[in-house]
């Protein structure tokens, strides 16, 4: 696949379709599907509508292009991402990142639904991403370097940047809502994770396993994009509490604190925007 050429066709494409300008992107994890619902909505583009575009094959997610303002931001929102597992190339999956910086999106915030593996947290708490660890995907980058895109060795110290990170927990300090941090790791799904796997994770660093975000961070750091992301622990992963692992599970826990998971970005994101984005 000829990233660079693909990517900027499909643009060309969108670009005959839509006429909102973003500034900031929002990828919609479990739990916050219906967040763009209650966004002020300037234009909505269908994932089917687009050439070559990927669409997403998973229960719940809509598969589309959401454009309009959260508070007073100027957003393009995911609403719905597609995974490695559904049988797309790295290439793909990332494909709707790339599309969304050329869209003019500066600012990348990323959500999903994650197992918890670190044992003091709990499902329904929120994981404030400072870390990854990608070792388990492969990487979006490798193939022929964009060079307009991006370096062929970018740097990974501040993925999820710090100085956004300390704008998160201050709003959720505001705002009353319980925030962890920690690290989060990626596997390819789409079966949950054995309990050896999730000791070998702990033991790794990580606090918190999916099966999404990871891929999609890489590609947006490499196009310079700032980056940063909360996960929601919908259940304790695999061997941590003495149950099977369930889709249905996944997601009661994330219906059940929607509504502080979408005051939680919502905040986030006009904090985000200015006094972090408009002053850069």
């Amino acid at each position: 696949m000829d990233r660079k050429l693909d990517v900027r066709k499909i643009y060309e494409s969108v670009k005959e379709k839509i006429t909102f300008k973003p500034e900031a992107a929002l990828v919609l994890g479990s739990g916050l599907g219906n967040f763009a619902e209650k966004v002020e909505i300037a234009e909505i583009l269908d994932y089917k509508d687009i050439p070559g575009f990927p669409v997403s094959t998973v229960p719940g997610h809509k598969g589309r292009f959401i454009f309009g303002y959260v508070e007073d931001v100027p957003m393009v929102i995911m609403q719905g991402r597609v995974h490695f597992y559904e049988g797309y190339s790295m290439d793909e999956v990332t494909l709707p990142i790339r599309l969304m910086k050329l869209m003019g999106a500066k600012l990348l915030f990323l959500t999903n639904a994650s197992g918890g593996v670190n044992t003091g947290y709990q499902a329904g708490d929120f994981m404030l991403m400072s870390d990854h660890i990608s070792s388990f995907i492969p990487s979006p980058l490798i193939g022929p370097n964009d060079e307009e895109a991006g370096p062929r060795f970018p740097d990974m110290s501040d993925v999820y940047r710090k100085e956004i990170r300390d704008i998160i927990r201050r709003v959720a300090k505001e705002e009353n809502i319980p925030i962890q941090e920690g690290v989060y790791v990626q596997f390819t799904g789409p079966a949950y994770e054995t309990p050896a796997e999730i000791r070998m994770a702990r033991t790794l660093g990580a606090d918190a396993v999916g099966m999404s975000t990871v891929c999609e961070a890489i590609a947006a750091n490499h196009m310079g994009m700032s980056v940063c992301g909360i996960s929601c622990i919908t259940n304790m992963a695999s061997g941590i509490l003495p149950q099977p692992l369930s889709h249905k599970e996944v997601q009661e826990t994330a219906d059940r604190v929607a509504p502080l998971f979408e005051r939680l970005v919502k905040k986030s994101l006009a904090a985000i925007y200015h006094e972090y984005l408009c002053v850069k």
